[in-house]
């Protein structure tokens, strides 16, 4: 016998076994996805939706189209002939309307305040931070003109240094005028002559 070198026949599956065994699932690629039963939504969008909804509950105009209808509802209801009536005077079928409106207005307005309630939330939460960073950098400031002040206590000044003049050139000549009294300076000498200038 030959020896067989690899990949040069391919195994052939038969007999019973082969037929009813399943293709085995790869572990490097994803599976399929499987069918749902129930539809699929998008949660954003739903909650925009209901947004608009209770928006829209919530003005004057849906309360004015609301009394029209329910208005005209009536009038048709009580002054249409009988057999073009479809709710008769206890108005059963609009009580039912109005109740089936009002079962999903007030989830629909509970879950647009819920979401407005997390904006406001994530809202807050940007405000905290953001007057954290201005306290922080009020504190900052503060604390580098705190420096500056006492840097400039120790800087000469202009006024300083001119009222230190003014006390020298005054001890100058306190102390020229004593010496002059004493006979320190000699008679002849006129004042800003030296000696060498002779």
């Amino acid at each position: 016998m030959a020896p067989e070198r690899e990949g040069s026949r391919e195994r052939v599956a038969s007999g019973a076994t082969a037929a009813t065994r399943a293709p085995r699932a790869r572990l490097d690629q994803p599976r399929p996805p499987r069918r749902r039963i129930l539809p699929e939504w998008d949660p954003e969008a739903f909650g925009r939706l209901s947004e608009r909804i209770a928006r829209f509950i919530g003005t004057g105009r849906f309360l004015v189209w609301m009394t029209v209808v329910i208005v005209v509802w009536v009038l048709w209801n009580i002054a249409a002939p009988t057999d073009l009536r479809w709710d008769e005077y206890p108005f059963i079928f609009l009580t039912l309307v109005l109740s089936l409106q009002a079962s999903y207005a007030a989830p629909l307005i509970l879950l647009a305040q819920n979401r407005q309630d997390d904006r406001d939330r994530v809202n807050l939460e940007q405000d905290r931070k953001q007057n954290e960073r201005s306290i922080a950098d009020t504190e900052y400031l503060t604390r580098e003109i705190a420096a500056l002040r006492i840097g400039l206590g120790e800087v000469a000044t202009r006024d300083w240094m001119r009222s230190e003049l003014h006390d020298l050139m005054k001890e100058l000549e306190e102390r020229h005028d004593g010496h002059r009294e004493h006979g320190v300076f000699p008679a002849d000498r006129s004042p800003g002559r030296d000696v060498d200038d002779r």
